[in-house]
This record gives C-alpha cells, structure tokens and sequence, in this order.
C-alpha cells in the first residue's frame, strides 16, 4: 500500500544469485516486507489521526497501526509474487526469498491473505470505513499500480494515491466523517492538505528514480514516463508542475492550525522541493536526479515534522 519503483535489468547471471548467500528468516521477512516503507506508512496514518483529533486509548493506536502495518506488509508480499519473474533478472532483487526459491509462492500466497485479513479485522475493531480504506488502497497498489507499470506511464498516477491513502485511512479511524458532520471542519482541512501533499510529493520523487533507472526499465519493458521519454522532457515538466502545485496546497496545511511557524516551515520544504525539481528539469542527468532524490526525502522529513511540531488544528 505505498509506491516502490523498483529498478530493472533484462538479465541477471546465475552467480549473482548465488553469491547472495542465504539469508536468515529474519532478512528474508524483511525483504517481504519492506520495514522502511511501512515506517513511512504508519507516520502517515499516525499523523492522519493526530491531526483529524481527539484523544484515543492507546488499544485504539496499536489496532489502527498494527492492522494497518499487516494490510501494508500484505501489499508488498502480493507484489512480490506478482513480479517475482522480473526480480530474478535484477541483482538487487534476485536474492528475494520468492525470486531467490527460498520461497514458494503457495506459502507467500498463505502469508499474503492472512496478513491483509488479521490486518483488516484490526481495523474494522475501531473503524468499519478506515478497514475499507486500507483494503482499497491493497487494491490500488496490487491490482492497478503493479500491473501498470509494465502498460502505461500513467502508472505512477495511480500508484500516488496509494501512497496517500494512509493519511485518509487514519483521518477515517479518528471519526473524520463524524466529525465534519458536527461541524469540526479544521481537522478535515489540514488532512485533505497533507492527503494532497503526499499525492504531489511523489511525482518529482518518482521520477527521479525513474530517469536514474531509465535504460534498465527500458530493458525490462517498464513503461515509465522516461522510457517513452527518453529525452527526459516529459518526466521533468511533470515533476516540476507536481512541485509547483504543491507550494499552496502545502502553506493550506498551516490554516487550520494558524501557526506561523508552520507556515514558514512548508513555505521553505516547498521551495526547496520546487528549485530542485526545476534544477533537474532544466538539467536532466544523473547529477540532478540524484539532488532531487535527496531533496524529496528531506522535504518530506520536513513537511511531516512541522506538521507534528506545529500543525495541530485548535480543535
């Protein structure tokens, strides 16, 4: 339930699998699971509760989390097994346990549907639609985005929103609809914004990492946007038009809120995010794509932070 480029050859050699030795259950559950996109995602769903209000028992916190931790760790187990031919051509995916044979896809099969159900009956404990939520985005992120990206650019589109569906899921499992129906806007507000940040933000993101792997997405029969692009044009003016867009929808996170300090905060991540993407539209190589990879991890190190530090709406 996240988004995750991953880089592609057309052909790996046989050693390389086998140099990767064999790595403990513990490495082999992580590679499944991807621990630091789940990070990323339960933040987001924390901060989606956080800024929607209101306090919860801490029953509430563990079953939003860890449900949705196991319905994101189900995610990527799914995606795995749906490309798990391609990884064994990578060689920094050839020594995944399904692509390696460490594995065999019955068991990540078993794993993938008991993950995703204990996850969402943890959900449904507190929030029937925040269950709902989770389970469209497995679906966006499985059933759409993965299949996507060997069809059409447009696959980074779709594969956006579930990388902002967390915030949507814990706004749900904080009573967001409630709430707007009792006329307690201001949370709503700061959770749409960073919904769309989040959406926004990984655009420029994105295709940095897809022109740095552009010849071996093209290898592989990848269809992104700087393969049907090579020249790079397309993929920097959609970065760039992504980055822009983001600066007011950014600086409408502080109006809920009416901190100054977290209106000078979004203003700065932005137009930091903005000069970089403009650096690399303008540029189109490595050089700048590496800058605006650092920078889109910055700026959502910095855009998550003031939101926690500053952001909370006077509820």
């Amino acid at each position: 339930m996240s988004v995750a480029l991953e880089p592609t050859i057309a052909h790996v050699p046989q050693e390389t699998t086998v140099a990767a030795g064999s790595p403990s259950i513990a490495r082999d559950l992580a590679m499944l699971t991807r621990p630091r996109i789940a990070v990323m995602v339960l933040a987001t769903v924390a901060t989606g509760m956080w800024l929607t209000g209101g306090g919860f028992p801490s029953s509430v916190w563990l079953s939003v989390l860890i449900g949705t931790g196991l319905v994101a760790a189900s995610s990527s187990i799914a995606n795995q097994i749906l490309e798990q031919r391609l990884d064994r051509q990578m060689p920094r995916t050839a020594d995944r346990p399904l692509a390696s044979g460490r594995l065999h896809t019955s068991s990540a099969l078993w794993l993938t549907a008991i993950s995703l159900a204990v996850g969402t009956s943890l959900l449904i404990s507190v929030s029937l639609w925040a269950a709902v939520a989770a389970v469209f985005t497995w679906l966006v992120y499985v059933a759409a985005y993965t299949p996507l990206k060997r069809i059409t650019p447009l696959n980074t589109a779709v594969g956006a929103v579930s990388g902002a569906m967390p915030v949507v899921i814990g706004w749900l499992a904080a009573d967001g609809p409630q709430r707007v129906a009792a006329g307690e806007l201001e949370g709503t507000l700061a959770a749409a914004a960073l919904t769309t940040v989040l959406y926004l933000w990984q655009f420029p993101h994105f295709m940095a990492i897809a022109w740095l792997y552009r010849q071996q997405y093209a290898r592989a029969g990848m269809q992104m946007l700087t393969v049907a692009d090579p020249s790079g044009l397309r993929a920097g003016g959609q970065a760039l038009a992504a980055a822009l867009a983001m600066v007011p929808v950014s600086l409408l996170l502080a109006v809920p809120s009416g901190s100054p300090r977290l209106f000078l905060a979004e203003a700065f991540a932005a137009g930091i995010y903005v000069a970089a993407t403009a650096h690399f539209a303008i540029r189109r190589d490595d050089t700048a794509a590496r800058r605006l990879l650092m920078a889109s991890l910055g700026t959502l190190a910095a855009v998550m932070i003031a939101v926690v530090t500053f952001g909370r709406p006077s509820l």
